[in-house]
Parts: C-alpha cells; sequence; structure tokens
C-alpha cells in the first residue's frame, strides 16, 4: 500500500496505474494479477490495449508465469509487483514507488489521476482458521458442491472465484499456512453484503465452523 498526496493506493490500483503506463510502450502485451485483485483492473487493462490474464497468488508462481509468457509487468494483492519492462523481472519497492512518482510527475494534479482510477468496495483479506491439510478439501467440496445463481463466471484457477456483474467473492487454500483465505468485492455497499453473504453461506454449507481471524494483509 502506498500513499501519494494523502491518496492510498492499493496494490491492484497501482498495478492499473503502472500497467497503462507500461501499455504506452507495450501495446497487445500481458499483464498478470493474481486472484485476489480487484474486479476492476481487468477491464482497465483492456482499455490500455493489453491483455489482462488472472493467474495463481504466490511470488514465485507469478514470476514464472511473467517469464513463461514473457508479461512486462505483473503483480500481486499483497503488494509485489514485477517489472519485466525497464527492469530485471522482480519486485522491489523502492523502484515501484519511483515507477509511480515517475508517473505522477507528469501531471499537474497527481490527485486527478489517482481519483481518476475506478473504485469499489472491498473487504481486506479475511483469513478462516482450519485443521492442518483441510483448506484443500474444503475449497473442493465447495468446488462440487455450491451453486452461484446470478454469477456470470466461475474461475478455478486457485480456488473458487465466483464473478459477478457488480464484484466477485473468492474463497482460497493459503499457500504456506493452514487457513482459507477469503475477499469480496462490490461495485456498491449492497452488491458487496450481497456478495459476502451468498459465498459465506456456501462456505459455512461445507465447514459449519468457518470463522474469521486476523489476515495474513
Amino acid at each position: 500500500m502506498v500513499t501519494v498526496d494523502g491518496n492510498v493506493i492499493y496494490p491492484d490500483r497501482q498495478l492499473m496505474l503502472l500497467a497503462q503506463d507500461v501499455l504506452q510502450r507495450n501495446k497487445g502485451a500481458s499483464v498478470i494479477f493474481d486472484v485476489k485483485c480487484t474486479q476492476r483492473l481487468g477491464p482497465a487493462i483492456r482499455a490500455a490495449g493489453g491483455v489482462p490474464l488472472m493467474w495463481k497468488t504466490g511470488h514465485s508462481l507469478i514470476k514464472a508465469k511473467m517469464r513463461e509468457i514473457g508479461a512486462p509487468i505483473a503483480g500481486e494483492m499483497s503488494g509485489h509487483i514485477f517489472f519485466g519492462e525497464r527492469w530485471y523481472g522482480f519486485d522491489d519497492a523502492t523502484y515501484t514507488a519511483a515507477r509511480l512518482l515517475e508517473i505522477l510527475s507528469r501531471s499537474k494534479n497527481p490527485s486527478a489521476v489517482l481519483d481518476a482510477l475506478p473504485t469499489s468496495h472491498s473487504t481486506p483479506e479475511l483469513n478462516v482458521p482450519c485443521a492442518e491439510g483441510e483448506p484443500k478439501q474444503v475449497v473442493q467440496r465447495l468446488l462440487e458442491t455450491a451453486k452461484f445463481p446470478g454469477a456470470k463466471e466461475i474461475i478455478t484457477i486457485d480456488g473458487l472465484r465466483v464473478e459477478y456483474d457488480d464484484g466477485f467473492g473468492l474463497v482460497r487454500s493459503s499457500n504456506t499456512t493452514p487457513v482459507l483465505v477469503l475477499r469480496f468485492e462490490g461495485h456498491t455497499p449492497e452488491a458487496l453484503h450481497r456478495i459476502e453473504a451468498a459465498m459465506m453461506d456456501a462456505l459455512r454449507a461445507v465447514k459449519p465452523d468457518a470463522t474469521f481471524a486476523a489476515a495474513a494483509h
């Protein structure tokens, strides 16, 4: 998370702004982002002339995919942003901040640049503690049994991400600890609450004791 002129720029919004800049010099290139990122990111990448590619969460997984397809930029919600353009394909927080400042320095009103980025209402990352080995089993039961009327797409590249016209819900197994990782987003507060309720109902149908704990991010 970065703050500029009092504006908080979350990692997926940072990636949106950085990708728009990189795509000016790399039209048609792929931009990789993980399943926790905002639903607003894909359309912003397409509008800038790029190809959005949602991928699995994980520093090493994102870097490997970036090398595989030659993407000039990639990032994930945890804050890792990787540059292949004008850099070496790995993430560096100081370099990322410098690239953001480079973009904002071109404008007489940096706040207006940030305010123009599309926004949504979202939860932070939410963790549901599980027994060792349980998270993958819960996700598998969700994939096999859960129904989501009104959803426009079900994405299963990393857990279960349910896409609606006005937001998304995510349940995935952590790569590092025995927890389920959840995140919900809606274009309005009402959409956020509706999607969160639907996803939690589905989760508690396969794990009745699901409760939230402090998140990693």
